[in-house]
């Protein structure tokens, strides 16, 4: 197997070939014009980066995603990462969590604090951040179907705390879109998940201005099988979708506009992940100004975090996934992140140990202190292979993104299934690549071994799920039953009218309301979504 020959294009991205072959192009095929195509760092079309120095003036955010078990013990792993010094907290939710069902739901058993962290209630959420400067540490959630919740707990913990919201920063994912494409984890059918999506928005936009109330992702349908550029295009759609929702909703989209983030995957193609990159800030500038009339520079910024590949790693030899990691992560750097999270060798057999994310956070700050890479603004402006590749990512994406306008916009292109197909049918390509050893992957078709994996792997404590459902009901039984009913009535009484449900929720969490009655309640009123196949 060793001597096989490559083979297959150059491009993990078969639709790319054509554009990558005849050299730099611009989207439209033509030479590319370095003043309208690249321009500076810091200035449209942010080809280049979206601040003038770059890593020069400081580095991106380290970001390590993490969740497990309880409150407690997620704390520990947050404040250990803190220690070594990871610069804002990620955080991780358990299955029943992000699916609106508290720890004791007969759904949620044997899941709780498998997949990320419980919480069910503003005691949790205290639990959680306990001993992290909120108003010093940026915190984002990976959370959707419920992110109204969860942004809720933070601010009441904050209040608690005496904290002024307009000192919190951070992201709530709040990406409902992606979930019915690629991830699953919806509740309520389209148009009320929407609106809560808004009313989050126009929450933030009212009360909490530093933070950020989506991040338009593409790192799940990325993960669930998409190219490069289908993320892109998909990812963006996603985001035209919102602001349309929004300026619906009477949201000023200046306003809005600078508070967007958006969250990509790196793969292990390093060159083509770069010009991902590239292509994604370019476009969405351009969008932003034909579509909304933006024109102020921060408007039309596309700032992103990035993730590591989980479907890239392995099982089978997993200390290979460290070199996959520091390629994936190299990328993203060459890109021009602003945030990035970095798997850990174990992922594909556990929950990360303790010193499997060390390694993990260390390859950051090995690219950081001793590459040297981000002594240069742009280290690969001009590359005849890079700036061929963006272009043809953003030549692609634009195609696709005028196949989903022709549908009526994302919402419908995902309601009809387009999106799925896509991803489901460049996902089946891709597999059949492995299978028939065009693809190479390392320790799997290629130099496999024998043998098992031989890192420790991390395994929870199987008491935890008890203690965790004990300590819901204990919170029942212990609060003012009477407040927390009435704060829940006056939620279902407003979801049943067109108001701005934030204010409601948090009203309910303060109540000590749990996750799951808040969920119930809006289930009664939006119903629960079920997807139909044909």
């Amino acid at each position: 197997m060793a001597d096989k020959q490559r083979s297959g294009p150059f491009s993990t991205d078969p639709d790319l070939e054509p554009e990558i072959v005849h050299g730099p192009a611009s989207r439209s095929g033509a030479p590319l014009d370095y003043d309208r195509d690249l321009g500076y760092p810091g200035e449209p079309p942010f080809t280049r980066g979206i601040q003038p120095t770059m890593y020069r003036g400081r580095y991106w955010t380290m970001r390590q995603y993490a969740g497990f078990g309880t409150a407690e013990e997620t704390n520990r792993r947050f404040r250990y990462l803190l220690e070594q010094g990871q610069t804002g907290l990620s955080v991780a939710f358990d299955l029943p969590t992000q699916m609106g069902y508290d720890s004791d739901h007969p759904m949620a058993l044997g899941e709780v604090g498998r997949s990320g962290v419980a919480i069910d209630s503003v005691e949790d959420m205290e639990r959680l951040l306990d001993g992290i400067p909120l108003d010093a540490v940026s915190t984002s959630m990976t959370i959707n179907a419920t992110a109204s919740t969860l942004l809720c707990l933070y601010v009441a913990v904050a209040r608690r705390r005496g904290i002024s919201e307009k000192a919190l920063s951070g992201t709530i994912q709040n990406d409902i879109l992606k979930e019915y494409a690629a991830r699953g984890t919806y509740i309520y059918p389209p148009v009320p998940s929407m609106r809560l999506v808004t009313d989050a928005m126009a929450f933030c936009a009212s009360r909490l201005p530093r933070w950020n109330p989506i991040s338009i992702s593409g790192y799940h349908m990325r993960e669930a099988g998409c190219t490069a550029s289908q993320e892109v295009a998909f990812t963006l759609a996603n985001g035209l979708a919102y602001l349309e929702a929004a300026r619906a909703a009477g949201i000023k989209l200046e306003d809005l506009a600078p508070r967007i983030s958006f969250f990509f995957a790196s793969h292990n193609n390093l060159l083509e992940e770069v010009a991902k990159f590239r292509a994604a800030r370019r476009l969405w500038g351009r969008l932003m100004t034909q579509r909304f009339g933006i024109t102020d520079p921060k408007g039309m910024m596309l700032r992103f975090h990035t993730q590591t590949a989980g479907s890239t790693l392995t099982a089978q030899q997993p200390e290979n996934n460290i070199a996959r990691v520091a390629i994936q992560a190299l990328a993203a750097v060459l890109g021009g992140t602003q945030s990035l999270h970095t798997n850990s060798m174990d992922e594909a057999l556990s929950l990360p140990t303790e010193r499997a994310a060390t390694v993990a956070l260390r390859t950051q700050q090995i690219i950081a202190e001793e590459s040297g890479v981000p002594d240069t603004i742009d280290p690969v402006a001009g590359s005849h292979y890079v700036e061929a590749i963006t272009s043809g990512i953003e030549s692609k994406a634009l195609e696709a993104i005028a196949t989903i306008d022709k549908m009526g916009g994302a919402v419908k292109a995902i309601e009809e299934g387009y999106v799925q197909r896509q991803i489901q049918e460049a996902a089946y390509r891709y597999q059949v690549e492995i299978e028939q050893e065009r693809r190479a992957i390392v320790g799997v078709n290629r130099y496999a071994s024998g043998g098992k994996a031989t890192v420790p792997i991390h395994r929870l404590d199987p008491s935890l799920e008890k203690d965790q459902v004990q300590r819901v009901r204990g919170l029942r039984e212990r609060r003012d039953a009477a407040r927390a009913g009435t704060a829940l009535a006056a939620l279902g009484d407003a979801a049943s009218g067109s108001e701005n449900l934030l204010p409601r929720i948090l009203d309910a969490v303060e109540s000590h309301a749990t996750l799951g009655e808040i969920a119930d309640t809006l289930r009664r009123v939006f119903s629960i979504y079920s997807e139909t196949r044909a």
